[in-house]
């Protein structure tokens, strides 16, 4: 399957639209990680544990709008984005979205 962000392939045509199609996941901090961090946050650097929270939560989201524009048999997923919101104190959304096409090669 092909993954872009931006809105076309190249050497190909999109010949049908089978819609959008998303993969979101909340997470929430862990109070031993909050703990770490509010050290951190005293000494200064990057919170390389809120870093990695982050990051497998985009993964998981990545993976599973992938997972949705496989069953709808897309040949790629087009103007993929990702958006980040906070739902609680303490946990934030992550909400990855694109447009699942079918292809043809030039």
């Amino acid at each position: 399957m092909i993954l872009s962000t931006i809105e076309t392939v190249p050497e190909h045509e999109i010949t049908e639209i089978l819609g959008v199609v998303r993969g979101n996941v909340i997470r929430a901090k862990h109070i031993g990680t909050d703990i770490i961090a509010a050290l951190r946050n005293l000494v200064g650097g990057e919170v390389s544990e809120y870093t990695k929270l982050m990051a497998e939560a985009r993964e998981q989201g990545f993976d599973r709008m992938v997972a949705q524009a496989r069953e709808s048999d897309a040949d790629a997923i087009v103007g993929i984005r990702f958006a980040t919101s906070m739902v609680m104190a303490g946990a934030a959304e992550i909400l990855v979205y694109g447009t699942a096409v079918k292809l043809r090669k030039n």
